[in-house]
């Protein structure tokens, strides 16, 4: 469990920092507040996240199977998920939703327009 801890907080760290450090960038040029820069920047980045996690952990138990470059192509066919596929997708929508939730509550803490308390 303390491995598995230690590299989700790794995997948050990163996409807070890699966040951050773009959202500064782009605030550099916008001419915008650090603080407002981080929020915004961790609000768009945990929406996106969100949503991703919507969407994966609605995926249903069909995959796309065969060979073909188009949506259209005859050579492919549908087959079903296997249960290691299904709880994969599902595992890893809650990895989503909960990297959403926390940059999404660190956008909250950086926003110095509200007072959290």
């Amino acid at each position: 469990m303390g491995a598995a801890a230690r590299r989700l907080a790794a995997l948050v760290g990163s996409v807070a920092g890699a966040t951050a450090l773009g959202s500064l960038l782009i605030g550099l040029l916008t001419g915008a507040s650090i603080w407002r820069s981080l929020s915004v920047g961790w609000y768009v980045v945990g929406s996106v996240l969100l949503i991703s996690g919507f969407f994966v952990g609605n995926r249903g138990p069909s995959r796309p199977q065969g060979e073909g470059w188009s949506a259209f192509s005859t050579r492919r066919w549908v087959r079903w998920a296997t249960p290691d596929e299904q709880r994969d997708a599902v595992s890893f929508s809650v990895l989503l939703v909960a990297m959403g939730v926390v940059l999404i509550a660190l956008g909250a803490f950086a926003d110095t327009r509200y007072a959290i308390i």
